[in-house]
Formats: structure tokens, C-alpha cells, sequence
């Protein structure tokens, strides 16, 4: 097993930090350094919840163990919301009422334009004279 990995940080005209490492280099995938894409956090997670050791799969992936928890807890409550159908019931009867809203009042709107234009058709408009 290896000790704690040291990091130094250098400052080079206040506003480039660059992290060294005095381990040997390794891969940004296996030394868990970087972003992190959504596919490779669901990995992860799945394998903690299958029942792998948080510490080992914290020192593995060379991620903390309060990251991996919060992974794992925004996954399951993701979960959660996806499996809550009565609150997706209610956000869709309002969207499809909103959308009622809308369309009734677009409805009077471009009715209101055509009677504004027959009675602009039915009198002429004020004659302006010119100024000499």
C-alpha cells in the first residue's frame, strides 16, 4: 500500500495553479483526476451499491469517501423522484393547463387584430397637412 500522495502547488503570476504530483504519472482515468462524466459516476456508484467497501473504492478510483457518499446519495434520490409518478402527474396536468392558458389567449389576441384591422378598412386614416 502507498502513503498519502503529496501535492505542491505553484502560483505563476497569481493566476496559474498547476498540482504536481510526486508519484510516479498515471493515467487521469485511473488516478481519478479531472472531470468526471456522468457515466463513469454511475459506474462507480453501481459497484458501491453491489456492496464494494467505500474506502477501498475511495483509494481505487483516488477519490474522497464524502464525494463517493454524495454520488451515491444523489443517485438514490434521483431514483427516488424518477419512481414518484403522482408528482409527475401534477407537473404535467399544469403544464397542460398553462398551455390551455396560452393558446385561449392567443386565440383572442389575433382575434382582437382582425377586428382592429376591419375597422381601420372601414375609416381612413387622418389626413395631415404639410407645413409650408
Amino acid at each position: 500500500m502507498r502513503g498519502p500522495q503529496v501535492r505542491f502547488c505553484e502560483r505563476r503570476g497569481g493566476a496559474t495553479c498547476r498540482a504536481y504530483s510526486t508519484d510516479a504519472p498515471e493515467s487521469s482515468a485511473a488516478a481519478g483526476g479531472g472531470r468526471w462524466s456522468a457515466k463513469r459516476k454511475v459506474s462507480v456508484v453501481l459497484e458501491l451499491l453491489r456492496g464494494a467497501d467505500l474506502e477501498s473504492t475511495s483509494r481505487k478510483y483516488r477519490v474522497t469517501a464524502a464525494t463517493l457518499t454524495e454520488w451515491r446519495d444523489r443517485f438514490l434520490a434521483g431514483g427516488e423522484t424518477g419512481l414518484k409518478s403522482r408528482e409527475a402527474d401534477v407537473e404535467d396536468e399544469e403544464r397542460r393547463r398553462l398551455k390551455s392558458v396560452v393558446a385561449s389567449v392567443s386565440v383572442e389576441n389575433e382575434l382582437l387584430r382582425e377586428k382592429i384591422a376591419r375597422m381601420e378598412n372601414g375609416r381612413p386614416l387622418a389626413f395631415w397637412k404639410s407645413k409650408p
